[in-house]
C-alpha cells in the first residue's frame, strides 16, 4: 500500500513533536521531581496560624519555617521566613503543593540574610474548594545533597456576597 507524501509528512511532524516532548520531560523531571536525600517528619501539631514550626532532620539538623500574615491569604504576597540551625545550605526553595490537587509548579527560592536566615515571597493561588490543604517542603541544598523539611497547613478562600 502506498502512503501520499502528506501521510508521510503528517507522520514525519508527529515523531519529531514525540521526540521533543520525550526530551523536555527529560530535562523538567528532575527540577519538578528532584531527589532528596533526607526527610524531617511531619509534626502534625504545627500550626503557622499561631507561629513558626520546627522540624529536625535525621543528621540534627534544624528547619524552622514561617509565613506571614498568619491568616495566610489567597492571592496576595506571603512572607517566608527560614532559619536552619546545625545545616550548611548553598540554596533554599520552598515548594508549595497541594495536599491532594495538582496547583501546579510554585518553588520560589530563598534569599540569605545573615547567618542561617532566608527570605522570600509566595503568592497562593485560589482554588475552586472552600478549604485548600498544603504542603511547604523547605528545600536546603547541602554538601550531602538535598534535604527536605515538610509544612502542612490549610486556606480558606473568602465566601462571596
Amino acid at each position: 500500500m502506498r502512503r501520499s507524501r502528506g501521510t508521510w509528512l503528517w507522520l514525519a511532524g508527529g515523531g519529531l513533536f514525540a521526540a521533543m516532548a520525550a526530551g523536555a520531560l527529560y530535562v523538567a523531571w528532575p527540577v519538578l521531581n528532584p531527589t532528596v536525600v533526607a526527610t524531617a517528619p511531619l509534626d502534625p501539631q504545627c500550626d503557622l496560624r499561631r507561629g513558626s514550626c520546627t522540624a529536625t532532620l535525621p543528621n540534627g539538623g534544624t528547619v524552622r519555617f514561617g509565613l506571614d500574615p498568619k491568616t495566610l491569604p489567597l492571592l496576595e504576597p506571603l512572607a517566608i521566613e527560614v532559619r536552619l540551625d546545625r545545616l550548611r545550605a548553598f540554596e533554599v526553595e520552598v515548594d508549595f503543593a497541594g495536599v491532594d490537587m495538582n496547583m501546579g509548579h510554585n518553588r520560589p527560592s530563598l534569599r540569605q540574610e545573615g547567618e542561617g536566615r532566608y527570605v522570600g515571597t509566595a503568592v497562593l493561588p485560589v482554588c475552586v474548594r472552600y478549604r485548600m490543604d498544603w504542603e511547604a517542603r523547605v528545600l536546603v541544598r547541602t554538601p550531602d545533597g538535598l534535604m527536605a523539611a515538610p509544612f502542612r497547613f490549610s486556606t480558606f478562600k473568602q465566601k462571596s456576597d
